[in-house]
């Protein structure tokens, strides 16, 4: 076992935690692209353990999430709320169900090396599988209840008890004006090779202040939102196939539940993932959308007001339409955002995320339907 990886001395990290077992093996794991993930196996004194004792180890990418101990309190308030309700209703196997962070030696929830990165850890849940794409309606129920699920649970917890550790992250008028100030900047030149894309920005610009209007009015409540609703951030109990719990809490915060609706519609009931350059195959997907609606409602159902209930399929809209929003404002400035593997990527990008907003409003009326039935 080599001591450092990625040029971090992992044992030496691992020291600041309050780990009752010998490091045994790590090595990065995961596919994610933001922080930087470890698998941490320690040897057991118990002859009879069927597994090892196991740990995530993650860095925060600081340059991605700036204010890192605000991410962590947020963490912190959600992990212990969450707990306290599952208790209450009196559920078993709590370490499988919600995640569970590891004091530090000086008992904190994250630790800071000599470099400033900061570190936390949390316990491994084993047995446990996720899924990449969604390929079946019984898969999208199953991963749009655990989604209900969490916000059911942290239903109670006040959204103000928490930081927006992204400011503006769902702030669609906001988004529409970076776009409006990359058009008229034109720093790249790339204006007048968009003029469709732009147009339909443009004609959709009343979309973008609708749920901010409502929320102001107050009648959409700020919720403590989850803001990454991908199917991957749901594990799944390895023998009985059923979700457990919802992972992936950096972006937790304060928002609208038509927000994390809305990702998960535009990410699990498409026809095509958006770096697809055939625009012809992009499409809304009915059977996976019924069963979004049907999983989501079904665990978050009693806790959302009429009114959020409404929101929801436009939440599908308007999500989508601002993830096409922010990749053509990137395409505009020069591909600065997102990575990118060739010079029409983020255009790409854009015209994919505008067709499956076609292809919602075209189904609109009917989502609406089957959300309010």
């Amino acid at each position: 076992m080599t001591q450092s990886t990625n040029n971090f001395d992992i044992l030496s990290i691992c020291r600041l935690f309050a780990l009752q077992d010998k490091i045994n093996t790590f090595q990065p794991y995961g596919n994610g692209h933001i922080n930087d993930t470890f698998l941490i196996r320690c040897a057991t004194v118990n002859s009879h353990a069927q597994t090892q004792p196991a740990y995530i180890l993650q860095r925060i990418n600081h340059h991605v999430f700036k204010q890192p101990l605000a991410v962590m309190s947020n963490i912190e308030h959600v992990l212990s709320h969450w707990w306290g309700v599952l208790q209450a209703q009196g559920a078993t196997q709590l370490a499988r169900k919600c995640p569970q962070l590891l004091s530090t030696c000086d008992g904190k929830a994250y630790a800071i090396d000599q470099d400033g990165n900061v570190w936390r850890m949390f316990h491994f849940i084993d047995d446990t599988y996720t899924v990449d794409v969604i390929e079946t309606p019984q898969q999208a129920y199953l991963a749009a209840k655990a989604f209900g699920q969490f916000q059911q649970h942290l239903a109670a917890l006040p959204a103000q008890q928490l930081a927006e550790t992204i400011p503006g992250f769902h702030h669609t008028r906001n988004r529409f004006q970076a776009l409006i100030r990359a058009i008229d900047a034109d720093s790249h030149a790339r204006v007048d090779a968009v003029r469709p894309e732009i147009e339909f920005a443009l004609a959709h610009e009343a979309d973008t202040g609708l749920l901010l209007d409502l929320q102001a009015l107050g009648r959409l409540p700020l919720r403590v939102t989850h803001n990454d609703t991908k199917i991957n951030n749901v594990l799944f109990d390895v023998s009985t196939g059923q979700p457990l719990c919802v992972v992936d809490l950096d972006t937790v915060m304060p928002g609208l539940v038509a927000y994390d609706f809305g990702d998960m519609v535009r990410t699990a009931a498409t026809t095509a993932i958006e770096d697809e350059v055939d625009i012809r195959r992009v499409d809304i997907r009915m059977d996976l959308f019924k069963a979004l609606a049907q999983g989501y409602l079904a665990s978050a159902g009693d806790s959302l007001s009429d009114a959020e209930k409404h929101s929801l399929a436009f939440g599908g809209k308007l999500i989508t339409l601002e993830q096409g929003i922010r990749f053509l404002t990137d395409y505009l400035q020069g591909d600065s955002y997102y990575k990118t593997r060739y010079a029409q990527h983020n255009l790409d990008r854009t015209c994919n995320q505008f067709a499956l907003v076609r292809a919602i409003e075209a189904n609109l009326s009917e989502m609406e339907r089957l959300v309010t039935r």
